[in-house]
């Protein structure tokens, strides 16, 4: 309980003095543009919200997308400009779990993917947030505990919400794992073994690009980089992000897997064109800028220095600028300057909206899981629970 007061009153404070800390140094991250940029996406948001609070869409991973773009901007439930936004998506997801933990209502083959997302905002409202929500708690601990009952032998997890010999891909083991993470943060129980699992799950899906049965010593020395499935298949930019992401929630800052994929999304990064029209149009699409944004920030130094103001500013140049349609005015779109979109149609824009809302405030610095400093052993921690 010690542990989850001190959080937040050093999230209140982090709040407090967020206008001050950029007067202070950060000038490089916020611009006056990008605050521009980013009320004009949280106003598309709040437009377009609707009364049930779930943008028109059932998938309960894109609507904790919308909650996410306010909570990254300050707006915790309940307070600030968009705290009624935010209780109105967050009500949505809550009460369409399931009574075994599950945060999924579409597609089955959806369990996983919209169950460890959904998850994880939850688990950061549940950290911006001094008010006991029973509710929302009991939930969250139901959530939590899906993910530990259906990983598969092997650390992964499947797409449905069962437990079997091997988990699918990589991007499944993200969204578990910034659900643990984000857990953990909050003072949340999380059985450690499930880590420990899931950390081994993850460095399987890395591969050097040379001789795959090279010991690792000889990997070390090689170029290489997560990918979708094991043995190499799917080395995609999304992925190299995806697996940093992963490596960097479950404490293992030193992993020298990180340093050889953050050379991959540096370089991708820099060879996106600057936006030329106003078209909603995204540097990469909205899955793999939502997770390059976080693995830039996790890493920080020159990764971040150099390559985060270049996704701010395509965002900012290409975003709907339209007064005369609010429909699309302060949008973004699923597809990027070099990757296509996942998402499509109004969902599309939701999608897309969120997270270039997300990208834009990380640099506040408000969510639980972009307070900066390291935990020195994640799985200390999860075993400590309170």
């Amino acid at each position: 309980m010690l542990r989850r007061q001190l959080a937040l009153a050093i999230l209140s404070l982090a709040m407090l003095f967020a206008p001050l800390a950029r007067a202070w140094g950060q000038d490089d991250e916020i611009t006056p543009l990008s605050e521009a940029a980013l009320d004009r996406g949280l106003e598309w948001l709040a437009r377009n919200q609707g009364a049930e609070g779930n943008w028109g869409s059932n998938d309960l991973g894109l609507v904790s997308m919308g909650a996410l773009a306010f909570l990254a901007a300050g707006h915790a439930p309940g307070r600030g400009k968009y705290g009624r936004e935010v209780d109105r998506a967050l009500e949505y997801v809550v009460s369409h779990a399931k009574p075994s933990g599950l945060l999924n209502v579409s597609d089955a083959q959806r369990d996983m993917y919209n169950h460890g997302l959904a998850t994880f905002v939850l688990g950061q409202a549940h950290g911006m947030t001094a008010s006991r929500d029973r509710r929302l708690n009991r939930v969250l601990d139901g959530a939590l505990k899906l993910i530990a009952n259906v990983q598969c032998d092997d650390g992964g997890w499947d797409y449905k919400a069962h437990r079997q010999k091997n988990g699918h891909d990589l991007s499944l083991a993200v969204m578990q794992a910034k659900a643990l993470r984000s857990a953990v943060d909050s003072g949340l129980e999380v059985p450690p073994e499930v880590i420990d699992q899931a950390i081994k799950s993850v460095r399987d899906h890395y591969a050097a690009k040379g001789d795959r049965r090279a010991s690792e010593a000889e990997q070390m020395k090689m170029p290489g980089q997560f990918t979708y499935s094991r043995g190499g298949g799917g080395g995609t930019i999304a992925m190299a992000a995806a697996g940093v992401v992963c490596m960097q929630e479950f404490g293992q800052y030193d992993d020298w897997r990180i340093g050889k994929n953050m050379d991959v999304i540096a370089a991708a990064v820099k060879e996106v064109p600057k936006a030329r029209e106003r078209n909603g149009s995204m540097p990469f699409d909205a899955y793999t800028l939502y997770y390059v944004g976080q693995a830039l920030y996790q890493v920080n130094g020159d990764p971040w220095k150099e390559c985060y103001p270049l996704l701010r500013e395509y965002l900012v140049t290409a975003q709907v600028m339209d007064d005369k349609n609010a429909a699309n005015h302060g949008a973004w779109h699923d597809h990027g300057a070099k990757t296509n979109g996942h998402v499509g149609g109004r969902e599309g824009q939701l999608y897309a909206t969120s997270v270039g809302c997300f990208i834009l405030a990380i640099p506040n610095r408000y969510l639980p899981i972009l307070q900066e400093g390291k935990i020195e052993s994640f799985r200390q921690k999860a075993k400590a629970g309170q």
